[in-house]
């Protein structure tokens, strides 16, 4: 019998969320090696799986992402099972937010966020629609709930009724690859991305809640005082993207910001330690894995005071109101011409970021598991 961790994320590369799935799933293969398997959807021919869990027994479906999450749903609506797909499963880990209609297996689903719910604004409609309609659903039909911060447990409590009782809170952490680099690692990324000397970063997909528009504005005030700054944006484009590139086109800034895309996982320490400080001020997140990225590489972190980021960030990172430009110019400016100040929070970051760890995540993940199949 096997506990089934759903990597669809990883295999398919939906960035944070994959980060979570495959991180989890290693961690807890290390601690339960013959009772961990893997589950993912994948219409690719040769789905990239991560080498460390290529050991692992998997069972596959193969299905376009849309035509899945909506044969899920229908499975639930019309009372079909999919017990069949898992037939040696004692427990399945629905990671993202895609519960699968199991019948006779214990489910445990992981909540990020819902932001959906909380920004319907920044959701394109269709996702907006089918989020709405399922997660009230999926999250009644859970044996079990874990959540990645409290941020977003009270808002499962708040907004669906979930039961207390019924939520466990397990923080996410970096990965052991991220630490200080060395002078010749950021060098070579520098080199690579095409990066200055000095630069604000900033990690993370393009998308409204992100904030991005406000940040080019705290941007244009900084520049005033120090046209050296430079800010690096590190991420893929999401969706609703083209409000912010019409900023950009029109902001006078384009000397100023380098897009670099989607980098390389291997490459990302070296950008955070490269960086004079980390920026994120996101409307809303679920976690802020970033924050804790860029701690463990000895990289100041300045963000938004909202939702779960003090909650991840502590008394190690410089807070302001994401709703006030000038307050995030300030504060920015304020970590970026302080030396000692960096050092400072460089120094309180390192120790924090130890605080948080997929191994600790593992094993109060197994406790939920263990509510459910007493005998793991």
């Amino acid at each position: 019998m096997s506990i089934y961790i759903d990597i669809s994320a990883a295999v398919n590369a939906r960035a944070g969320l994959g980060r979570y799935a495959e991180s989890l799933a290693s961690a807890l293969a290390e601690l339960q090696p013959a009772r961990c398997a893997l589950f993912y959807n994948s219409a690719l021919k040769e789905p990239p799986l991560p080498a460390n869990l290529k050991v692992l027994p998997s069972r596959r479906v193969c299905a376009g992402y849309k035509p899945w999450r909506m044969a899920v749903w229908l499975g639930h609506l019309l009372s079909i099972s999919f017990d069949s797909l898992l037939p040696d499963a004692e427990l399945f880990h629905a990671t993202e937010h895609l519960l699968l209609p199991l019948q006779r297996i214990p489910t445990v689903l992981t909540v990020h966020d819902l932001i959906f719910h909380l920004f319907p604004e920044h959701h394109k409609r269709l996702n907006f629609w089918y989020l709405n309609a399922t997660m009230p659903l999926y999250c009644r039909r859970a044996g079990a709930i874990i959540t990645v911060s409290e941020a977003t447990k009270c808002d499962l409590m708040r907004l669906y009724g979930v039961p207390e009782n019924k939520i466990t809170v397990i923080h996410e952490a970096a990965a052991p690859h991220f630490k200080p680099a060395s002078p010749e690692q950021i060098a070579a990324v520098r080199n690579r991305y095409g990066l200055p000397e000095h630069y604000i970063l900033r990690v993370g997909t393009i998308e409204p809640r992100k904030n991005l528009e406000r940040l080019l504005d705290a941007l244009q005030v900084l520049q005033r005082s120090d046209p050296t700054i430079r800010l690096v944006i590190v991420g893929s484009k999401g969706w609703l993207y083209k409000k912010f590139f019409r900023r950009l086109e029109t902001s006078g800034l384009h000397h100023t910001v380098i897009l670099t895309g989607h980098v390389r996982d291997t490459d990302l320490p070296a950008i955070y330690s490269g960086a004079r400080l980390l920026v994120e001020p996101s409307l809303y997140e679920g976690f802020g894995l970033p924050l804790l990225e860029a701690m463990a590489c000895g990289t100041p972190v300045v963000c938004s005071n909202a939702s779960s980021l003090p909650e991840v960030g502590g008394e190690a990172a410089y807070y302001f109101d994401p709703h006030d430009s000038g307050a995030m110019a300030e504060a920015i400016g304020e970590v970026w011409r302080d030396d000692a100040l960096r050092d400072a929070m460089r120094q309180r970051g390192l120790i924090h970021a130890t605080q948080f760890s997929w191994e600790l995540a593992a094993r109060a993940t197994l406790e939920v598991y263990r509510t459910l199949v007493p005998n793991l």
